[in-house]
């Protein structure tokens, strides 16, 4: 007889909440695999979230997001803190799961129950994170877990979308960019909350902080038309191999929580949430174009565009037609 998921959910899920690690890493991993389990698992854990504070960490590659991480980690349980970490890494294009990569140097906090380290392969997914990373970040609040840090891929300018799943953004960046910069503004530092340029025993780094402050001060960070002026970030140098900066860091997380007026029901919370319900339906969507009739003409349909035959429009619209007249 199949295992009922609502009631094999409930199992995880209560365990989960009474800190039960094995459990919390079963969901997540039924999270990750996006199965019948989870759904129900996150009904049941969803309005328990919402107290910890969500932080994404994103940047270029060679930037040192994972050293940054680990340090944190290594300050926030000093300060006595429970800490979790979502690294979304690269996808194998073998088996489909995540290169770890530099993910080995927090091993090190392995043996201490209040650190949970999750790594979740990116699987193709645009943006920097995995399309199911909010809501393991959801189930790690509900969780217990103060602090949740979400520790992007590492492709670039795509990555902006860690802001819709975080409180507070940091963007990583490295000593001497130069005109990359300027560059780069458009895209990872104008949702940034913190900037942090990392490895700040090389030459250059205080310069590198003193040209992103300069961009970024209300005189260089002029909107256009009418619209509402950017935010000022804080920009911060660190070096995350030796642990110098990072205290000043933790503390400018703690402040930007504080002061942050995004609380319930704020208009950065409804964007998260805008962003969280479109991602639930375009996999649904997704799925029932699989399914049935629907697969069939969607096949078809793909052929005539593919010949030219249809254009992409209507294909689309015949696709939405067809959904309306599925039962249910």
């Amino acid at each position: 007889m199949a295992e009922d998921p609502g009631a094999r959910a409930s199992i995880l899920a209560d365990a989960a909440l009474e800190g039960d690690r094995l459990a919390l890493a079963r969901l997540l991993t039924a999270i990750e695999n996006r199965t019948p389990v989870a759904e129900a698992a996150l009904r049941r854990l969803y309005p328990v979230a919402g107290r910890a504070h969500l932080i994404g960490i994103t940047g270029p590659p060679g930037a040192g997001k994972s050293t940054l991480v680990a340090a944190l980690i290594g300050e926030i349980r000093a300060a006595g803190r429970p800490v979790a970490v979502v690294a979304v890494d690269p996808s194998s294009p073998i088996t489909g799961g995540a290169l770890l990569g530099d993910r080995v140097r927090m091993q090190a906090y392995a043996g201490d129950r209040d650190v949970f380290i999750r790594s979740m392969a990116a699987r193709g997914h645009a943006g920097g994170l995995a399309s199911t990373t909010t809501s393991a970040a959801a189930v790690l609040d509900a969780a217990g877990f103060d602090l949740v840090l979400i520790e992007t891929v590492g492709t670039g300018q795509s990555e902006v979308e860690v802001a819709a799943a975080a409180d507070t953004t940091v963007v990583l960046e490295a000593p001497e960019m130069g005109d990359e910069i300027q560059a780069i503004k458009a895209g990872l530092l104008e949702v940034a909350d913190l900037v942090v340029v990392n490895k700040g025993d090389k030459p250059g780094a205080q310069r590198t902080a003193a040209q992103l402050r300069a961009m970024l001060s209300p005189s260089g960070a002029r909107p256009r038309d009418d619209r509402p002026r950017p935010k000022r970030p804080e920009v911060l140098v660190t070096t995350a191999a030796t642990g110098d900066g990072v205290p000043a860091l933790l503390a400018a997380l703690d402040r930007h929580r504080v002061s942050d007026p995004d609380g319930p029901g704020s208009a950065a919370r409804r964007v998260r949430a805008a962003t969280q319900i479109r991602a639930v339906l375009a996999e649904r969507l997704v799925d029932q174009l699989g399914q049935g009739p629907l697969a069939e003409l969607n096949a078809s349909l793909m052929i005539e565009v593919a010949e030219h035959r249809l254009d992409p429009y209507a294909a689309a619209d015949r696709l939405l037609e067809a959904m309306r007249r599925v039962p249910g």
